[in-house]
């Protein structure tokens, strides 16, 4: 199968060997991070730095000036961690080397964009505000993401994009020293901690016939046992309801996949209005579509109508794929994501063997994460699998 390594532009800027050390992995295609979100890593080959501290959300180019002139939401520019055209920079290096640059774009995650402007940001029943999580219901975000979309996913020689966080984020987030485990709010509990109460969001429940003080009070009391450990919140969509009551959940269900879908699709179409001919466009997807995070909930059937394919988590069983391979869709992208950094809980040494399972349940290409942070151990290992394939 085709494979595509993640790379990050300073993987590769000020490290001449590694354009060369990527392709000898036997990868055809990098997706190099074009808009990224705020993150601190290792980066174990490079010759001038060893940590690279990237302190917040921001596009790894210079912004268009008349696209974002007079407007209150717009890009960030990055700091000394990727100056300049770094993502242009790398690309050309890794194009140099033989291999089909796609752009890698984060879109609905972006902590610096609610710390500015608060009224951005996701609202949960208690009033607490998830700076990190834009609300893509609001108007306003909407329009900037469609915006961010475009611009950053149609970088010159580009082949394609990958969109991810292209929906709703919400409790879940790694966080600096972060503490939230101590409770296990189970996929019920994050759906209800995850749900938006701010003005848009409120005036939205309303038109499902859900008074939103009403319902938040619901929500409210619905966890009230989950905090005390008294009862579970797992079991899917059905713990949602039972724990929220059917009219609620399902109100707020209705009202939060049509935003989400409606996003999608509006990114979509902007990107593909600015895009060559036969430009790909894939979304970094999860097939239960009301869940949250850099893997967008999605209805499988309406994705694959809108993007050219999606992007499935697959590191430690790959059965995600199956509700996108049911779709049946001729020549529809189904990217199995296998993480290969083995301190990230990768796989490394079973990549032939996953990369084999998830072929079988329909994928069409795999997608690795990530070179740029493995070890030298890891991407042997990585790169005896993809030549033994």
């Amino acid at each position: 199968m085709r494979a595509s390594a993640f790379v990050y532009p300073w993987d590769v800027n000020g490290d001449p060997a590694a354009p060369e050390f990527v392709a000898g992995l036997g990868v055809e295609q990098v997706t190099l991070a074009a808009a990224y979100h705020s993150t601190r890593v290792l980066t174990p080959r490079h010759p001038r730095h060893r940590v690279v501290t990237a302190e917040y959300a921001a596009v790894l180019y210079p912004p268009d000036p008349a696209r974002w002139q007079g407007r209150d939401l717009r890009p960030y520019e990055a700091g000394d961690w990727a100056p300049g055209d770094a993502y242009g920079e790398a690309a050309a290096a890794l194009a140099q080397a033989g291999l089909e640059v796609h752009t890698w774009v984060v879109l609905a995650h972006n902590s610096r964009l609610g710390a500015e402007h608060p009224r951005t940001s996701v609202v949960n029943a208690y009033g607490d505000r998830y700076p990190w999580a834009p609300c893509v219901a609001q108007p306003a975000t909407r329009a900037y993401l469609a915006d961010l979309a475009a611009e950053a996913a149609v970088r010159p020689g580009a082949r394609g994009t990958e969109l991810e966080s292209a929906g709703w984020y919400g409790l879940a987030h790694l966080h600096a020293h972060d503490k939230t485990g101590g409770v296990g709010l189970g996929d019920a509990g994050q759906y209800l901690m995850s749900l938006c109460f701010c003005p848009h969001c409120r005036e939205g429940y309303d038109t499902q016939g859900l008074d939103p003080d009403e319902l938040a009070a619901a929500v409210r009391a619905a966890l009230e046992p989950v905090w005390r450990g008294s009862a579970p919140s797992d079991g899917g969509w059905a713990g949602v309801e039972k724990l929220l009551g059917e009219a609620y959940a399902n109100g707020t269900r209705a009202w939060r996949e049509e935003r989400a879908r409606t996003l999608q699709e509006t990114a979509v179409a902007a990107v593909r209005a600015a895009a060559p001919e036969g430009f790909r466009v894939l979304l970094h997807a999860d097939p239960v579509s009301y869940h949250c995070g850099a893997n967008a909930g999605v209805d499988p059937a309406h994705i694959l109508s809108v993007a050219d394919g999606v992007v499935v988590p697959c590191t430690g069983g790959a059965g995600l794929l199956t509700p996108f391979a049911e779709q049946g869709r001729d020549g529809a992208v189904l990217a199995a994501n296998l993480t290969v950094v083995s301190g990230m809980g990768g796989r490394p040494d079973t990549l032939a063997a996953d990369a084999a399972r998830a072929e079988d349940l329909g994928a069409t290409e795999l997608r690795l994460y990530h070179a740029g942070l493995a070890s030298d151990g890891d991407l042997a290992r990585v790169r005896a699998a993809l030549r033994a394939g």
